[in-house]
């Protein structure tokens, strides 16, 4: 530990005048902004009460009504499906392609807590391939998707509905209720992960306990989620997979509930996420490619991603990268963002381990106004989770992370990096110009292997 430290301050003598801001600021994030596609809609208007959809009906109604007016209006060459003024039930509804599913202003769309209106598809859940209870909102190889509106969708969970299935007191759990610790759901699917066991024999839904996602679409293209209110939902609220081109604006997410991350693209290639507004009982935006052996054999890294003019009311964690990152992440830029909470562990955190591997690269921050953070402005961790049961044969990488022109007024750390004993895997990390207020414990942490560490 010694030894890191004299290091670490003799490179903070010697390099600053050597070191020029990230010229990827001005190469490859603008390649990535004007690269971004916009879906195109066509002018024809689906009005859910034509198809039998009403205020009065109950959800399974709704929920087959809805879904006829998706499917209409896809069939048909696209266009707008209207939820109006007025409170909504409904179960799980699937997107199609061309189809823009407008929430009015004054319209709530709310999703029942009864698990026969979620029937079993091909998701991911914590970065492993299964099938699992629909998404509240769920589109599987669809381009030209949209969810906008001044209206709220509320996933409808709480203690009562959903949130009891982790299998603990404090969020409702009660004996006899389904849940995923008890029937050991999620370790079994791990072990699948880890045996090769094929995708059409990793069946889980009804009696499992891993809650569904609020709006997941897959292999997508072309997408747009923006203006609406998203509240209460059961696990991660906005999960794209395998998605190209996904804008995401003007959202406001309020999920206090566990596992409740806000947005989670996952080998995603091409994000737009600005102007929201996150209030989080988990990490606010975490950036994923996969778990362990599902993201390694898949291959797909998420890049090409700006996270911008976004306010981090709550949340563990602002901009998070992991942990669920087997298959890398490169090309993220994260500009002018507030964050402030008492919640609030880490502003900008990678988090791997070796059961992951894949490579983190090319992570560029700039312009963050930080009220209050618990651990460390900007926190590197490849030793999360180090009770995984799982092959260790994978260290992750992490380099080029610039952190630039930031500030912060109350943390336990500025900067926390946390390497492996016998793999020296983090390097060239960049702090520029950035002033940390009111650090209680150290500026700059390091333990374990990591060297090119630039703090100016």
């Amino acid at each position: 530990m010694r030894k890191v430290f004299i290091l670490l301050s003799l490179l903070v003598v010697g390099i600053f005048a050597a070191k020029a801001d990230a010229p990827e600021w001005q190469t490859t994030y603008k390649h990535v902004e004007s690269s971004m596609k916009s879906p195109v809609f066509n002018g024809w208007t689906y009005i859910i009460t034509k198809f039998g959809a009403s205020t009065k009906a109950s959800a399974a109604q709704n929920q087959k009504a809805i879904n006829k007016a998706i499917a209409t209006c896809s069939r048909k060459g696209g266009g707008r499906v209207v939820v109006p003024a007025g409170t909504w039930n409904t179960g799980a509804l699937t997107l199609k392609s061309g189809v823009n599913l407008v929430v009015e202003k004054d319209a709530r769309l709310v999703f029942a807590f009864d698990t026969s209106l979620y029937p079993l598809v091909r998701t991911r859940w914590e970065g492993m391939d299964c099938y699992n209870y629909q998404p509240c909102i769920y589109g599987k190889n669809v381009s030209n998707v949209g969810i906008t509106g001044e209206g709220t969708i509320d996933g409808g969970a709480s203690n009562d509905a959903w949130w009891f299935m982790t299998g603990v007191e404090r969020f409702g759990y009660k004996d006899g209720r389904e849940n995923c610790k008890y029937t050991g759901a999620r370790n079994k699917l791990l072990k699948m992960v880890a045996d090769g066991v094929p995708l059409k024999e990793r069946i889980f839904g009804k009696g499992c306990g891993l809650r569904p996602q609020l709006i997941n679409i897959i292999d997508g293209q072309n997408i747009i989620i923006e203006g609406v209110t998203l509240l209460r939902s059961p696990f991660w609220v906005i999960h794209p997979v395998f998605c190209k081109n996904l804008t995401v604006r003007n959202v406001h997410v309020w999920n206090e509930g566990p596992n409740g991350d806000g947005c989670d693209p996952e080998s995603c290639d091409g994000v737009l996420i600005e102007g929201c507004r996150f209030h989080t009982g988990d990490d606010c935006i975490a950036i994923k490619s996969g778990r362990n052996q599902d993201g390694r054999s898949d291959g797909r890294p998420s890049q090409n991603i700006i996270v911008r003019n976004c306010d981090m009311e709550d949340g563990h964690g602002g901009v998070v990268v992991g942990s669920e990152i087997a298959a890398g992440v490169r090309n993220v830029f994260v500009e002018n963002c507030r964050m402030d909470s008492k919640n609030l562990e880490r502003v900008i955190r990678i988090k791997s381990n070796p059961c992951r591997g894949g490579t983190t690269e090319n992570i560029f921050v700039r312009n963050v106004k930080v009220g209050r953070c618990k651990e460390a402005v900007l926190k590197i961790n490849l030793d999360y989770d180090p009770k995984e049961q799982c092959c260790r044969d994978f260290p992750p990488a992490v380099h080029n992370v610039w952190v630039e022109n930031s500030t912060c007024e109350e943390s336990e750390n500025g900067v926390f990096i946390v390497g492996l004993a016998d793999n020296d895997n983090i390097y060239d990390i960049h702090v520029r110009n950035c002033k940390f207020d009111g650090i209680k414990n150290q500026t700059i942490k390091v333990t374990g292997k990591a060297h090119g560490l630039y703090f100016e």
